[in-house]
């Protein structure tokens, strides 16, 4: 069986949520999966950028090598996970404008019955990452998705609390080993189920006449 293919894709202000995407690349790829991870396109102008903190330009040119998200990236995933920070509790703009355009997948039911993920940040504690997360459901329903979150099925989730999915509160700092553990720990699971599924298809699949 060739190995399930994952895409990890995420927005990222600050590097926050990027350093949780690279640690759910690497548990995905742990787990025997073929990964790609995709950063959602900036969508506020530079002038904007450069008058916030220093933390978004650096973030801005640190991450301007990795691949900006296409629909092509959702449709090649048998796993997909995505990664924003919280805002008000809902996702960011920039990753709501990039599910806003995947109707033309959906609309074909190429959005169905792949394995979906979520992880987020917010700037305090709690600070909406439950209620991000979910929001994220709303749209994997839609899709047709299944829905894999971590749960309580590693003795790191006993330690970083939130069975919906990774998150971290960005205003105590960077990701620190908990958090990224939790993330890699997300993205093997989601593999690994997607990983039965497809095995599970592929014995009941009807031989050709």
């Amino acid at each position: 069986m060739e190995p399930v293919t994952a895409a990890i894709i995420y927005y990222s202000a600050t590097g926050t949520v990027h350093a949780l995407a690279r640690a759910a690349a690497e548990g995905a790829e742990k787990a025997g999966a073929a990964v790609r991870l995709r950063r959602i396109a900036e969508t506020l102008p530079d002038e904007v950028i450069d008058a916030k903190p220093p933390a978004w330009t650096e973030h801005r040119d640190a991450s301007a090598g990795i691949a900006v998200a296409e629909l092509d990236d959702l449709d090649w995933a048998e796993v997909v996970l995505l990664g924003t920070p919280t805002r008000f509790g809902l996702v960011s703009s920039q990753l709501k404008a990039f599910i806003d355009s995947t109707s033309p997948l959906w609309s074909q039911g190429r959005l169905a019955g792949k394995v979906y993920s979520a992880f987020t940040a917010s700037s305090t504690a709690h600070g909406g990452q439950e209620s991000t997360i979910l929001a994220l459901g709303n749209v994997f329903y839609h899709w047709g998705g299944i829905i894999v979150p971590p749960g309580y099925t590693d003795p790191i989730q006993f330690e970083s609390g939130n069975p919906y999915g990774t998150s971290h509160v960005a205003g105590a700092g960077a990701p620190g080993e908990v958090a990224l553990q939790a993330a890699r720990h997300q993205a093997r699971r989601a593999v690994d189920v997607a990983t039965a599924l497809k095995a599970g298809r592929a014995a009941v699949r009807p031989t050709a006449r």
